[in-house]
């Protein structure tokens, strides 16, 4: 069992630079606190992610850190070149001495694809030929590739990757299909939302990837090959009520980021189905875990064994959580609950 944390790094009210300097802090008392990867988002025009090109933030990630993984979860494909993107991807592999891991996806918010003049009816298409591109580029001297949207012809690969044959490849979704997809191609695998459908997710993820018979990229880290990973924000007080006293201002906050592009697109389609507008009704679904450390660790734990996951991906900070209280929550798992989780 692998913990893991992810990071929107969103809106919270301070001045973006104020922002930075304490999600640089955060992270670094992770690494300190032996969590395995950081994992942050891209989206673009919305308060939910103000690090929209996540390799400038990712870049200054690798020298706050020395042993934690780190990467996007995920690239959004159908706005890159791969050519470039393959690049950073080196720049970024040997700038962090080999701890980049590579989250790659489609796009789920038509809104923000739309702003990139990129048709979301096309942009499956385009990420998955996108990633054939990447993966091509990655493990030749030589990068020839020629498909519908994308085509090189004999470029000399200056940039080589750190990991071979190249860095873990993560995909995340909280569809069948999607989940199926990273299943079928071997990929580390991540999902969130009620358990229900978190399990159906899993479920049909292990079905592809037994299917399969074998990771794309082998990992040592985790049980069978690949991560199969779910995401819970986690607020961790001394009591019940405290916790939830803490954790319903920034939830609130949280999720009208989360929800602005909707909300702007009335007429748009709803895009955040995962997620809950209260944090009573999350907490009651599975999807945000608030409470002492003995309650937050038993109730981890019962998700941990119905769902089947092998990886615990945290969010500890996020909405209008000032940095101590989400520093408290991770040191909080970090000493008591994560040795618990792991049997040790």
């Amino acid at each position: 069992m692998q913990f893991g944390l992810f990071d929107h790094v969103d809106h919270n009210t301070q001045p973006l630079s104020k922002l930075l300097d304490e999600r640089l802090e955060f992270v670094a008392a992770a690494d300190a606190a032996g969590f395995y990867c950081y994992h942050v988002s891209e989206h673009h025009a919305t308060p939910l992610n103000l690090t929209p090109v996540p390799a400038a933030y990712l870049g200054a990630v690798a020298r706050a850190t020395e042993r934690i993984r780190f990467g996007p979860l995920v690239y959004l494909l159908p706005l890159y070149s791969p050519l470039r993107l393959i690049e950073e991807i080196c720049i970024l592999d040997h700038l962090s001495h080999g701890r980049y891991d590579v989250g790659v996806g489609r796009g789920v918010s038509p809104f923000e694809l739309n702003f990139h003049n990129v048709d979301p009816e096309t942009a499956r298409e385009v990420f998955q030929e996108a990633l054939l591109a990447v993966i091509e580029g990655l493990t030749h001297e030589r990068f020839s590739f020629k498909g519908k949207h994308f085509s090189y012809a004999d470029v000399p690969m200056e940039l080589r990757p750190l990991q071979l044959p190249h860095p873990p490849v993560w995909y995340a979704s909280s569809s069948i299909e999607g989940s199926a997809w990273g299943g079928a191609h071997g990929y580390h695998f991540a999902t969130l939302g009620a358990m229900a459908p978190a399990k159906a997710c899993i479920d049909a993820y292990r079905a592809a990837y037994a299917e399969r018979g074998a990771p794309a990229v082998p990992s040592e880290d985790f049980e069978g090959g690949t991560a199969v990973g779910v995401l819970r924000h986690v607020v961790i007080a001394d009591s019940e009520a405290e916790a939830r006293r803490i954790a319903k201002p920034a939830y609130d906050h949280w999720y009208a980021s989360l929800t602005k592009l909707e909300r702007d697109n009335v007429a748009g389609p709803r895009v955040a189905r995962s997620m809950f507008a209260s944090v009573e009704e999350a907490v009651a679904k599975g999807s945000v875990v608030v409470g002492t450390v003995a309650s937050v660790r038993d109730t981890l734990a019962g998700q941990l064994e119905t769902l089947g996951a092998n990886y615990l991906i945290l969010g500890f900070l996020f909405g209008t959580l000032p940095l101590e209280r989400a520093l408290h929550s991770l040191n909080a798992f970090a000493q008591e609950i994560m040795p618990a989780l792991r049997g040790g």
